[in-house]
């Protein structure tokens, strides 16, 4: 019975002092941890898609332009800095060849193509008509040299001699060309071939080539070396590159032309000046001279007009935020990607950057871990947000931290007390 009234004593005491000082005891464990955007490791392989909002979307003064359809954009950025008509469907001519050589390179960086592989040109290959390469039936070609052929003498028969290696038949190749396309976030364009001639229902638009450039120069800068050269001789055949910007000297080093008698003459440039690059789309000119012009100019309109700022640096460090229930007690943030930010010159000082971090985090954590971000301004008015991620693995630990743990012993300490006190007190009463 003595036993029984001096557990019910410690028992009590123990409540009592739970009560008083539940803060100190229990507010490290108990409070749930803020909410973050994601759990999941961030997503970084691919730049963002050009925001519509983010478009600053003026037309360029002092000029028309003729062609059926136009736009300007920034690389870094992404955004839209001029546009006409950037949705109107037209047939892509050897716009379509750039697709193509995404879907090479993309295997080569897999390991599942190699520049040295030998292809061997079919007759349906040879017989291709339009622009060509001029490989023969039987040949056996470098996979480097088609790519060579297809960016430089925007050979059709090339095209067809890698789909044919790649995967078979053209009619496979074309469907892994739409499935990157849907990938890449291509809504209005839809490939039946792979280089480029007439063929019913394959469609595309400015916005879409302009988005497809962007991915292919951001995922193979190195394919800038082919389109970049301005003539190529294979079998004794010397042409040149038919982007007249290329010899201008004022900073294109790409990308491709096109020509259908359905849409007229397309050109889609690149170019790169002092860190900045820009790419221009024009299609649907009437003549071949229009498409170089009016690509040019829309490329100086940028260069002249506009900067590009990186307001965040993919690796940017942030933080440290304190870590809960963890082996470490902190961890520093890192920037998941790049984020820059086009506005018109002079107002390069309108974008900041301002990280928005919670109080604390709670283990285990992992290395990529989504965590925090960083919101881009312009002049006040969010553009971006960029994810912050962990830095490092953090491990949960099993000890309870010191508040818990002082709570625990105090009152292991209280109740021994009391079970001293009433032992003492149960002797005197008994002698």
């Amino acid at each position: 019975m003595r036993s029984f009234r001096i557990g019910r004593v410690s028992i009590l005491l123990l409540a009592i002092f739970l009560v008083n000082f539940p803060n100190q005891a229990l507010s490290k464990t108990s409070r749930p941890a803020q909410k973050t955007k994601s759990s999941q490791p961030a997503k970084t392989s691919h730049p963002s898609q050009p925001s519509r909002e983010a478009a600053i979307q003026v037309t360029p003064e002092g000029f028309r332009l003729t062609a059926q359809s136009a736009l300007l954009m920034d690389v870094l950025s992404g955004q839209i800095l001029s546009e006409k008509n950037p949705q109107l469907q037209m047939a892509p001519a050897s716009f379509v060849k750039v697709m193509t050589l995404y879907l090479a390179l993309d295997a080569i960086r897999a390991g599942q193509l190699k520049k040295d592989d030998m292809v061997t040109v079919s007759e349906k290959a040879w017989r291709m008509q339009g622009s060509k390469m001029f490989i023969k039936v039987g040949e056996r070609v470098r996979v480097e040299e088609l790519f060579k052929g297809i960016a430089i003498a925007s050979g059709n028969d090339a095209c067809i001699a890698l789909a044919e290696h790649m995967a078979g038949s053209e009619e496979v190749f074309a469907g892994k060309m739409n499935e990157k396309a849907a990938l890449l976030g291509l809504k209005d364009t839809k490939f039946m071939n792979s280089h480029g001639m007439p063929a019913a229902g394959q469609v595309t638009t400015a916005l879409d080539m302009a988005i497809l450039a962007r991915r292919y120069l951001v995922d193979h800068p190195e394919s800038l070396a082919y389109h970049s050269t301005t003539e190529y001789e294979h079998n004794g055949i010397r042409q040149g590159n038919r982007n007249t910007l290329l010899q201008k000297n004022i900073g294109v080093d790409g990308l491709k032309t096109g020509h259908v008698e359905e849409s007229g003459y397309h050109l889609l440039a690149t170019a790169k000046r002092d860190g900045q690059r820009m790419i221009a789309v024009v299609m649907g000119c009437e003549k071949m001279k229009q498409r170089a012009a009016e690509a040019q100019t829309l490329l100086e309109y940028g260069f002249k007009n506009f900067s590009t700022v990186e307001a965040v640096k993919k690796g940017a460090s942030f933080g440290p935020v304190k870590v809960r229930r963890g082996k470490e007690s902190q961890l520093t943030l890192t920037a998941a990607e790049d984020a820059w930010v086009t506005v018109g010159k002079g107002k390069e000082k309108s974008v900041g950057a301002s990280p928005q971090l919670p109080p604390s985090v709670v283990a285990p954590i992992q290395k990529g871990q989504s965590l925090a971000k960083v919101v881009v301004q312009e002049d006040g008015k969010m553009v971006k947000e960029v994810a912050l991620i962990a830095s490092a693995d953090i491990e949960k630990t099993w000890i309870p931290p010191w508040p818990v743990l002082a709570a625990i012993l105090g009152g292991l300490g209280i109740i021994g007390l009391v079970a001293f006190w009433w032992s003492r007190r149960s002797r005197v009463k008994k002698f």
